[in-house]
């Protein structure tokens, strides 16, 4: 019993140390973007003239709507897509080309961003040379780009609750003389939509902190927010970067337990059906 008291006490320890270290840098950044002084080592007093600055920032505004515009035709594209992909695996059995398929689906999962933002830049390029598309790389690259990560999630959040829910709910209907169509409109989306939302809200999620694809994939003038935060970054930390940077945490954070009780309600309403 003392052994395992004294394991449990120390797993509780690390646990412990491993969340201050992930959080406490995001606490700090957050205070110290309420800072007085121009240096962001350096306290001189409590002030929020860096965010009325930031929304002044004509710069900063034009990127967050590009990102919240890209990151919310992303998910849309994606949710369509991949609840789809979902219905598909989950649904039609083990058809012919079941494994490459849901090979496919995951691939950019397990696939190293930058490896996808390069092979992409490639895909862009060599279009280019013998269609003449895309003539610029902008936001539309961007949003296909982002496309081909975000549906692989959309497809594991929407088919883990199409497979929670009984299957015979939608055998009934069939039996009651509904078509496929009716039944899937009537029966299955309402079901799982609030796991549609969820998916959505992490497709957007992704889409809008995404780094490392948009520069491979963007042109001259469609500068995202996360590339514009690191453009500033590399010049020197700044407290408006510090609020920049809070806003988006405080934002994602929303999205992201928002997300998280959508699924949770979504299960335990999956279990009374």
């Amino acid at each position: 019993m003392r052994i395992s008291n004294t394991f449990n006490n120390i797993t509780k320890s690390i646990l412990f140390i491993i969340l201050v270290f992930l959080y406490l840098p995001i606490l700090v950044l957050i205070i110290y973007s309420f800072n007085e002084s121009k240096l962001v080592t350096i306290w001189g007093g409590f002030s929020t003239k860096w965010y009325s600055e930031l929304f002044e920032n004509t710069q900063v505004i034009s990127s967050a709507w590009l990102s919240t515009w890209i990151a919310a035709t992303t998910a849309t594209i994606s949710v369509v897509l991949g609840t789809l992909a979902a219905i598909t695996l989950t649904r039609l059995g083990n058809f012919k080309g079941r494994t490459l398929f849901s090979g496919l689906i995951a691939a950019p999962i397990i696939m190293p961003e930058i490896i996808t933002g390069f092979s992409l830049l490639l895909l862009y390029i060599n279009l280019y040379e013998f269609i003449g598309w895309p003539s610029e790389r902008g936001s539309i690259t961007i949003i296909i780009s982002h496309v081909t990560v975000c549906i692989a999630f959309v497809t594991i959040v929407v088919q883990a609750r199409l497979r929670q829910f009984d299957i015979r709910l939608e055998e009934a209907a069939q039996d009651l003389g509904a078509t496929p169509l009716k039944v899937l409109l009537t029966i299955t989306l309402p079901i799982i939509f609030p796991a549609i939302v969820s998916a959505w809200l992490l497709a957007f999620v992704l889409s809008f902190d995404d780094l490392v694809i948009a520069s491979f994939t963007s042109g001259t003038g469609y500068t995202t927010l996360p590339m514009l935060i690191y453009s500033k970054v590399r010049l020197g930390v700044s407290p408006d970067i510090n609020a920049l940077a809070s806003i988006m945490l405080i934002t994602i954070g929303v999205i992201a337990s928002f997300s998280i009780w959508l699924e949770l309600r979504g299960s335990e309403n999956a279990k009374t059906v």
